[in-house]
């Protein structure tokens, strides 16, 4: 066993690549050891784990109402069946949704755990960092699968159902079976806890800022505790980050950086590429979406690319590498706007959102939107920050995980002239396993 480890991770480390080769930002090269040994070996082997962590965020949203693939587009190919629901035809040249990545992230993270011990030539303040990102690391995964794969936290019973299994190890020879819910969720908030404890690097200087800081977790931990309805404790982290980082950017001033940019003074986190250049090229900006927007909404134009000779609108959010982001502050924004909404604390609700359309909005928009939002009751001003998250994060992978955790509600698509449907609380809100993952452990079926 010991030795097929050393073998596979001679691979691994060898393996390492630049993480985002167009902004050179990633620098770590390959040490030609055979085994890690070394804070910086063990540092290419995260780099590694950091690199393939999918872009499962952007595809899943082709399964919202805020984009579709375009009637004439070779893409239909890749999409056409995500878009649609289908998740039991057989899958043809369809887009995979990345399972194995998945656990291929997570088997490093646990392997550098494992081994925190033994790392060399670092001081204790170096490595608790490193393996502090490597619990959050893995929470982050945990999580994104439990939210493909198992029912949404807050839906009647949701937690006892099963959903996907719990990896905590790194034993490759380890059937899994799937965990609860309930389990998922413990172990993302206990590795949360673990990573608070270690990670001690307050920011990163550009070249790294894939990597997880201190107000990464604090951003992680306000996200999971959104998702779990957990109102308060969401409310409280978030407003501790905001009191660390609340820069927003202005459209409203001459110049600005799109704020899901890694270089966007918003970025708390430039990991995941929300659309990758194939989804971007893809994926059309829906009515739905477009219509969202209203006269004055500086994002409309700023968001999305002028219409096409048919009038489709792209994304501008996207495509490139240099659109990289996990957490930001305007989703903290948002995140403090809900769970304070949600826990009668309008005003602050009111606050936080009205601080963060002051910079989206004309003056002249702004005053009249400012009036609206604070006439609003609860009910009035929940809709209200839901539907700013939609025009905020449109296109930043969050859609999907948004309706899964609200209404979950009925989309209709016209697509190809045929009507598909997905009913409230449709069954499909939820992923399949894929086969594949099936077919190798038959455990994964029950």
């Amino acid at each position: 066993m010991i030795e097929s480890m050393k073998k596979i991770y001679v691979m691994l480390l060898l393996g390492s690549v630049f993480l985002l080769t167009a902004c050179d930002m990633l620098d770590i090269k390959p040490t030609g050891k055979v085994i890690p040994t070394t804070l910086a070996e063990y540092r290419a082997l995260m780099a590694s784990a950091y690199k393939y962590v999918p872009d499962t965020r952007g595809v899943v949203s082709f399964r919202s109402d805020e984009m579709f693939v375009k009637d004439d587009s070779w893409e239909l190919d890749r999409y056409g069946k995500i878009e649609r629901w289908d998740d039991f035809s057989a899958p043809g040249q369809t887009v995979a949704f990345e399972w194995k990545n998945f656990y291929s992230t997570i088997f490093n993270a646990n392997y550098t755990i494992e081994h925190q011990h033994d790392i060399t030539e670092g001081s204790e303040e170096e490595v608790n960092q490193l393996i502090g990102e490597c619990y959050l690391l893995r929470a982050y995964m945990h999580f994104l699968l439990v939210n493909l794969y198992g029912q949404p936290y807050t839906r009647p019973g949701a937690l006892d159902t099963k959903a996907v299994p719990l990896k905590l190890d790194s034993d490759i020879n380890e059937l899994l079976k799937r965990s609860t819910v309930a389990q998922i969720y413990e172990s993302v908030i206990a590795d949360i806890d673990e990573a608070e404890k270690l990670i001690n690097k307050e920011s990163w200087e550009e070249n790294f800022k894939y990597r997880f800081t201190t107000l990464s977790v604090l951003s992680m931990r306000s996200r999971v505790l959104l998702y779990m309805g957990q109102w308060k404790e969401a409310y409280d982290a978030a407003e501790v980050v905001l009191a660390q980082k609340n820069t927003l950017e202005d459209f409203n001033a001459e110049s600005y950086k799109l704020p899901n940019h890694y270089q966007s003074v918003e970025n708390i986190t430039a990991l995941e590429r929300g659309m990758n250049s194939n989804y971007n090229q893809a994926g059309v900006a829906s009515e739905v979406l477009l219509s969202s927007y209203a006269e004055g909404d500086l994002r409309r134009d700023a968001y999305f690319k002028e219409p096409d000779k048919n009038g489709y609108r792209f994304s501008q959010k996207g495509g490139k590498d240099e659109f990289r982001c996990s957490f930001r502050v305007g989703e903290m924004y948002l995140n403090a706007a809900e769970a304070a909404a949600q826990s009668d604390k309008l005003p602050q609700a009111r606050t936080r959102l009205l601080e963060l359309m002051q910079k989206r909005y004309t003056p002249e928009v702004y005053a009249t939107k400012a009036t609206e939002v604070n006439a609003m009751n609860k009910e009035a001003l929940i809709q209200e920050i839901l539907n700013e998250r939609t025009r905020e994060l449109a296109f930043e992978g969050h859609r999907w995980f948004d309706l899964r955790r609200t209404t979950r509600p009925r989309i209709e698509k016209v697509l190809k002239g045929e009507t598909y449907i997905l009913e409230q609380d449709d069954a499909r809100y939820t992923l399949q396993i894929p086969r594949d993952a099936v077919a190798a452990n038959p455990e994964l079926a029950n």
